[in-house]
C-alpha cells in the first residue's frame, strides 16, 4: 500500500518568482511569430504510484520505497512559473499517479492562474467527486485517464485496482457535467482488442482515446516502460496494430493523428520521416527532481529547471524513437513552426527563406492532422 507524505500547511498563493522574466506576458499570437507557437511540458510531480501495470516501471511493486519522491510545492511553482516565462503554456501533470500528490489542486491551481491549459494524466482510481470538484475550481482543464483492454476484468488485472472501472465511469459523467474534456489513454498491447474497445470506452462514458505507443525502454529516468510480453512486438506485428488504429478512427475519436501514424509507420521501415520532434525545443519532460529533459528518451537532462534561461533549448530534427506524446505532438506544431521561420525570416530580409518555409515538406499533412484534431483540441484547450 502506498503511503502519503504528511500533507504541510502551505498557501497557494504565494507571488510569482521574483525572478520572472517580461517574456511571461507573451501572447498565443506573439509567440507563434516569434518562436512558432508556445511550448508544452510533461511535469511528472511524483514517481509513486498506487497501480501494478504489467508494462509500467512505475508499478508500486516495482517501484523500491526509498526510491520514492514528491516535488515540493515551494519547487512546483518556482517550475511553473519558470516555464511559462519561457513560453509553456500547456501542462500535462502526470507521475507515477498525481493524485497521490497531496498539494497537487495548489500546483494546478498556480499553472491555471497564468493561464496554462492543465491536463491531469491519472489512472481514474482516486477520482471521486470532491476530488473532481476541487481540481475543476483550481483549474484543471481536462483528464487523461488509463485503460488497458476492452473489458473490465482485464483492465482491472493488468492495473492491480478491482472495482476502478466503476469509478471511472462515474468519474466521466461527473467531468461530463462540468463542461470538462476526459480521453481515454490506451498502450498499444496485446491486451487490445480493437474491435471491441469503442463500445467498452463509451461504456465508460468516454468520447475520444489516445494511443500510447508501446515503450520496452528509455534512457531517462522515466519509468513508463517495461519488458513485458504484452508490448513486445516485432516490426511487423507493431505496423499492423498502428492499421488497427487508423481503421478504429472510423468507428470512434482517436486522437493520433493520421499523418503521425503514418510517420511512425516510416520510423519502423527506417524510411525518411517528414516530421522532427520538437522535444526540447518546444516540448520538455520535468521530474520530480526538477530536472528538465528534452525527453523520455535522452540521456541526460538539459539542466535543473531553476536554470533554464532558453539557451539550453535543442533543434535538431531528431527523429530517434516513437513516444507519442512529443511525435504526434510535433505533427500538430509542424505547421506553427514552418509559419513562425517563414515570419521570422521576412523580419531578417530573406524572403527566399520564408517561401521555402512556408513550401517545407509536411506543412500539408500537419494541416491535416489540426483539422482531424480539431474538434478534440478546443475541448481540451
Amino acid at each position: 500500500m502506498t503511503v502519503r507524505p504528511e500533507k504541510k500547511a502551505y498557501k497557494d498563493t504565494e507571488p510569482l518568482s521574483e525572478n520572472s522574466s517580461p517574456r511571461k506576458h507573451r501572447g498565443i499570437f506573439r509567440l507563434l511569430l516569434e518562436e512558432g507557437g508556445p511550448g508544452f511540458c510533461q511535469f511528472a510531480i511524483t514517481n509513486v504510484c498506487n497501480a501494478r501495470c504489467g508494462f509500467c516501471g512505475f508499478a508500486t511493486d516495482k517501484m523500491p520505497h526509498e526510491g520514492r519522491k514528491y516535488v515540493s510545492p515551494e519547487s512546483a511553482l518556482k517550475a511553473i512559473d519558470i516555464l511559462f516565462d519561457h513560453g509553456v503554456r500547456y501542462l500535462e501533470i502526470d507521475g507515477g499517479e498525481p493524485l497521490l500528490h497531496p498539494d497537487l489542486e495548489i500546483i494546478v491551481r498556480r499553472a491555471s492562474s497564468l493561464k496554462m491549459n492543465v491536463l491531469l494524466v491519472t489512472n481514474g482510481s482516486l477520482l471521486v467527486e470532491k476530488t473532481i470538484d476541487r481540481l475543476a475550481d483550481a483549474g484543471v482543464t481536462g483528464f487523461i485517464i488509463s485503460i488497458d483492454a476492452a473489458t473490465a476484468r482485464q483492465h482491472e488485472a493488468n492495473r492491480g485496482l478491482p472495482g476502478v472501472c466503476q469509478r471511472i465511469r462515474e468519474a466521466n459523467r461527473l467531468i461530463s457535467t462540468l463542461k470538462l474534456s476526459s480521453t481515454a489513454s490506451t498502450t498499444m498491447s496485446r491486451l487490445v482488442d480493437y474491435d471491441s474497445l469503442p463500445d467498452f470506452l463509451e461504456s465508460l462514458n468516454f468520447r475520444s482515446v489516445t494511443f500510447s505507443y508501446p515503450l520496452t525502454g528509455l534512457r531517462s529516468n522515466y519509468l513508463g516502460f517495461a519488458q513485458s510480453h504484452m508490448i513486445d512486438f516485432d516490426t511487423e506485428e507493431l505496423l499492423e496494430t498502428l492499421e488497427k488504429v487508423k481503421r478504429l478512427k472510423k468507428r470512434f475519436p482517436v486522437v493520433n493523428p493520421t499523418p503521425s501514424l503514418e510517420e511512425m509507420k516510416r520510423f519502423l521501415r527506417n524510411e525518411e520521416q517528414r516530421y522532427p520532434c520538437l522535444a526540447g525545443y518546444k516540448y520538455f519532460y520535468l521530474d520530480w527532481n526538477l530536472d528538465l529533459w528534452r525527453c523520455y528518451n535522452w540521456k541526460e537532462p538539459m539542466c535543473s529547471v531553476l536554470e533554464f534561461d532558453g539557451s539550453q533549448r535543442i533543434r535538431d530534427g531528431c527523429t530517434e524513437c516513437m513516444i507519442d506524446c512529443f511525435r504526434d505532438a510535433s505533427v500538430l506544431h509542424h505547421i506553427g513552426i514552418s509559419f513562425g521561420d517563414a515570419f521570422q525570416s521576412l523580419r531578417s530580409g530573406r524572403p527566399d527563406k520564408a517561401l521555402k518555409a512556408l513550401f517545407r515538406r509536411g506543412n500539408l499533412g500537419s494541416i491535416r492532422a489540426l483539422l482531424e484534431d480539431l474538434r478534440w483540441l478546443t475541448h481540451v484547450y
